[in-house]
């Protein structure tokens, strides 16, 4: 993976103000591959998979942040899904042909799911609330402000070549600090372009957009992590599913179709079984030899 698929962390060091950068290229591309997604479909998706890594990135714990925004409208939802490793995996339901249009009236009545699953425990933690805002970024401000109970800020921008985003956060000594702090980052970020977020390095942007806070109190960037798109296929799991419909129903499949096709809609994975494949899954001895 190049250094073009990234997570880097940064922090005003006089302002209690802390900040991410992400920037999704190879990953984003494998993501989409196969695909079809139409451009607005692909920038929703792209914004919040950046969302989902800013986020998925400060687990405290081992496990996996799910992330939904669905609703009844033409977009039906995205989904995103992102463990601690940073590895990603996501999709969308909706038409090639969506038309941009704010976010309420692509989702129609929507809300917004997330779901972390630790590994140490069998039951998730999950928020649902009504999406608030018209767009991935307004949706996503509001959900961290009340959940977090800090303001945050969030610019996002997506194609099918990169997903890329900024994020601002104001910690609780933020005020004591500098009591326009907050403000005066925010008005510096709100000036940076989707082309900026796509194509500047870390250092580069933050310079571009901070210069005069770097000179009066510094800003310290973290190392850079590198998240993935990881989709991989398993077998071993639909073969368990197959088992678990029946014989009598995966037989009436195949009578109807010649074969059982199933579709892993995360993962955009085919998984198809012939006759034969059926019988030795459900242990049928071989046909005997005359």
């Amino acid at each position: 993976m190049s250094a073009s698929d990234l997570i880097q962390r940064f922090m005003f060091e006089g302002l209690d103000i802390r900040g991410a950068r992400v920037r999704l290229s190879e990953g984003w591309q494998s993501m989409l591959r196969g695909r079809g997604y139409g451009p607005v479909v692909t920038r929703l998706l792209g914004e919040v998979t950046v969302v989902s890594l800013m986020v998925g990135g400060q687990l405290k714990q081992p496990g996996r942040l799910t992330v939904q925004v669905r609703g009844n409208g033409a977009m039906g939802m995205l989904v995103v899904d992102c463990d601690q490793q940073l590895r990603i995996r996501g999709m969308a339901s909706a038409p090639a042909d969506l038309v941009e249009a704010p976010l309420p009236e692509l989702l129609g009545d929507g809300h917004l799911v997330m779901t972390m699953q630790p590994e140490s425990s069998p039951t998730p933690y999950q928020s649902v609330v009504p999406l608030e805002g018209a767009t991935v970024a307004e949706v996503f401000e509001h959900f961290l402000e009340q959940s977090e109970q800090q303001p945050t800020a969030l610019w996002l921008a997506a194609d099918g070549d990169t997903a890329s985003g900024l994020f601002l956060q104001k910690l609780p000594g933020a005020d004591q600090r500098d009591t326009d702090g907050w403000a005066r980052v925010c008005h510096l970020a709100a000036t940076v372009t989707p082309d900026e977020l796509k194509t500047l390095d870390t250092e580069t942007l933050l310079s571009r957009l901070f210069h005069e806070e770097i000179q009066a109190g510094g800003i310290r960037v973290f190392e850079a992590q590198t998240p993935r798109h990881h989709c991989p296929r398993d077998e071993e799991k639909v073969r368990r599913l197959v088992l678990s419909l029946g014989r009598a129903e995966v037989e009436s499949i195949l009578a109807e179709k010649g074969e059982l096709h199933i579709h892993d809609d995360m993962c955009n994975h085919d998984y198809r079984f012939s006759a034969a494949d059926i019988a030795r899954l459900f242990g049928d001895p071989p046909a005997a030899v005359h």
